[in-house]
């Protein structure tokens, strides 16, 4: 009851002396979908003096006000600061932290080619779908029982398409024995799956095993050239998001560093919202936040 942030603390909660040379900056929600930046200092590992700030919304102008309540002199410290490629982000960083060089997760990049990948897999997900409905309905016209097709590892088409989504996320020498079978009936029977599937692994081999960023910057451009031949719409979706964070993007190989403490804050935030089944006083789940993280 006694605390000095309380009148305030729904909409902003600012703490200068942890800020550090080098900070991350993402968005998580609370209760009912309202939405709060958070800006982390990755020094302090998610223990105390991890929060730098926690301001409700993600419109720039509004963060940026409160964000700029922090002296200049403490902001212009830092150095780095990593993010995801929402254009909001990049855009408070820039008001923000003039100074500090930008560094898009990538992982945030890696998820949009996996989901490329993933969207190759529904469209024929869909298409065995409808086929098997049209073979059922002809099956009964007929006054015959339907029994679809097994394959070599026990599934139907539809069930190869259905459960090949988990170890398409996932490098090749992670997979089991049986997502083995599965991935080689599966890209036997979809080459075009199998195609995008490479893709998705050379993208993920560059940020494995290039340490020189001018190395990264020639392997990005030979991956867009692969990409514009093979002729995938949703790949060249990606290409396009990437080319429009590309210097940021290319940061990441300067010290490879990722966003993942702000992740792992964002995960310790949710798993205070579950074990309190939903944050019915936003004022006192801020006010244990700020005591336990800040």
């Amino acid at each position: 009851m006694d605390w000095k942030s309380k009148e305030h603390a729904k909409d902003y909660l600012i703490y200068p002396k942890n800020i550090t040379k080098n900070l991350s900056i993402d968005e998580t929600a609370f209760t009912n979908g309202d939405l709060y930046t958070i800006v982390t200092s990755k020094e302090a590992k998610g223990k105390k003096g991890s929060i730098v700030a926690m301001i409700k919304g993600v419109k720039v102008d509004i963060v940026t006000k409160f964000l700029k309540l922090i002296p200049k002199k403490e902001r212009d410290k830092v150095n780095e600061i990593t993010l995801d490629m929402a254009f909001t982000m990049v855009n408070i960083c820039n008001n923000v932290f003039p100074n500090a060089k930008q560094v898009t997760d990538r992982f945030h990049v890696q998820k949009l080619a996996n989901e490329a990948v993933q969207n190759v897999r529904v469209k024929y997900r869909w298409e065995a779908l409808e086929l098997d409905n049209e073979r059922y309905e002809k099956s009964k016209r007929k006054g015959i029982t339907y029994t679809p097709e097994t394959l070599e590892n026990g599934d139907t088409l539809k069930q190869l398409l259905a459960r090949s989504r988990y170890f398409l996320f996932k490098h090749h020498s992670k997979w089991t024995d049986k997502q083995k079978l599965r991935a080689e009936i599966l890209f036997e029977k979809y080459p075009k799956i199998h195609e995008a599937y490479q893709l998705s692994m050379e993208l993920y081999n560059i940020y494995q095993n290039t340490k020189d960023k001018g190395i990264a910057f020639t392997k990005l451009a030979q991956w867009y050239r692969t990409v514009e031949k093979s002729g995938f719409k949703t790949f060249n979706t990606v290409i396009r998001t990437i080319q429009q964070h590309y210097v940021s993007i290319l940061n990441y190989f300067d010290n490879r560093s990722t966003n993942a403490s702000a992740e792992s804050f964002n995960a310790k935030i949710k798993g205070f919202r579950t074990q309190f089944r939903g944050v019915r006083d936003v004022n006192y789940f801020l006010f244990r936040l700020e005591k336990i993280f800040a």
